[in-house]
């Protein structure tokens, strides 16, 4: 896949990247190495190879050790809304920035 100078200026305009006339080149050749790899990645057959949960799981013999998922602290919500300037159903109540 080869990008053209109007697809770079949409994707530079969508990512909001301000693209120099002098560098569009060498962003959409770089950005070209970018897709080819990841067409490289798509054309391998991954039928029957089981997904990993963490990239350490194919070098690691054994499977990690990882904690119970137990509450180990108690609910102190309320003790740390005391102190708030506006709190509503839980929730911290702050200006409104964007109109």
């Amino acid at each position: 896949m080869s990008l053209t100078p109007e697809q770079l200026q949409r994707i530079a305009l969508l990512a909001r990247i301000d693209v120099a006339p002098g560098e569009a080149a060498a962003v959409t050749e770089r950005l070209n190495r970018v897709l080819g790899l990841i067409d490289q990645l798509q054309s391998v057959d991954t039928r029957g190879i089981e997904p990993m949960s963490h990239a350490l799981d194919a070098q690691l013999s054994v499977q990690q050790r990882l904690r119970p998922d137990e509450v180990s602290e108690p609910d102190r919500r309320d003790d740390y809304q005391k102190g708030a300037p506006a709190v509503e159903r839980g929730l911290y109540l702050v200006p409104k920035v964007i109109e």
